[in-house]
């Protein structure tokens, strides 16, 4: 492998986990809604749905590109069927964000007087939901790569080695999450904001992603810094 595509495939590995990031999250919080017994098995069979539809993504790579074509206008915005795919995707992240959070604040009473009504749907209807977003995040992480590299082999060794990377984080994430609630919230926050992103870009309103991701991760660091601050007063209490 000669220099330049030894770079150009870690520049693509580096942007598809960024890119996967959002879909690790989501998936570490809907497995929450199972018993713990079975949030591993929900977690690695999401991430690996993912990368078998980025694989057959790509071996499709001709029919991707058609759907930049616009199938119909509304007003003057060209519509795709990226451009639907996009939004749907995220008025659909938006809708699950929005009541995961409304659950969590309005609801947390009923929590355990509903478990085990929620328990008893689970695992096929989550990983439903994971495969819809899946099919979302892989079509914005296959066309960054097919912008990108023109060797196909390269975008293969690429989803391959990032997917690999987020199995490996996705327990440490999913514990994180578990462990504070607070930073859950603040995840399904992140979720809302990706969900306009998508609607934003499915309407051909770009919102530059490193605008994004620095937000998200000032939120993150004032939430650390305020969760390191609390915890010495509740202990100074005992």
């Amino acid at each position: 492998m000669t220099s330049d595509l030894l770079i150009a495939l870690i520049t693509l590995v580096s942007l598809e986990v960024i890119l996967g990031i959002d879909n690790v999250i989501f998936i570490s919080i809907l497995s929450e809604k199972l018993p713990e017994a079975q949030r591993d098995k929900l977690r690695k069979t999401g991430i690996g749905l993912a990368m078998v539809m980025r694989l057959v993504l790509l071996t499709a790579i001709s029919y991707i590109m058609k759907l930049e074509n616009n199938l119909f206008h509304i007003a003057d915005i060209g519509i795709s069927g990226k451009d639907i795919i996009l939004i749907t995707g995220g008025l659909f992240l938006m809708y699950k964000s929005t009541k995961e959070i409304y659950h969590k604040t309005e609801h947390d009473g009923e929590e355990e007087a509903n478990l085990a009504n929620t328990k008893a749907a689970t695992f096929r209807d989550l990983l439903l939901q994971i495969l819809v977003l899946d099919i979302v995040f892989s079509i914005d992480s296959i066309i960054t790569a097919v912008g990108m590299v023109d060797n196909i082999w390269i975008m293969y060794t690429a989803v391959i080695i990032s997917v690999g990377i987020m199995l490996l984080a996705s327990g440490a994430i999913s514990k994180f999450i578990h462990e504070h609630p607070s930073f859950k919230i603040l995840a399904l926050c992140f979720l809302i904001v990706i969900g306009i992103s998508l609607m934003a870009e499915g309407f051909d309103q770009h919102i530059p992603k490193g605008y994004i991701y620095f937000s998200m991760a000032f939120a993150f660091l004032v939430d650390v810094i305020q969760m390191k601050t609390t915890k010495p007063k509740k202990k100074a209490k005992h």
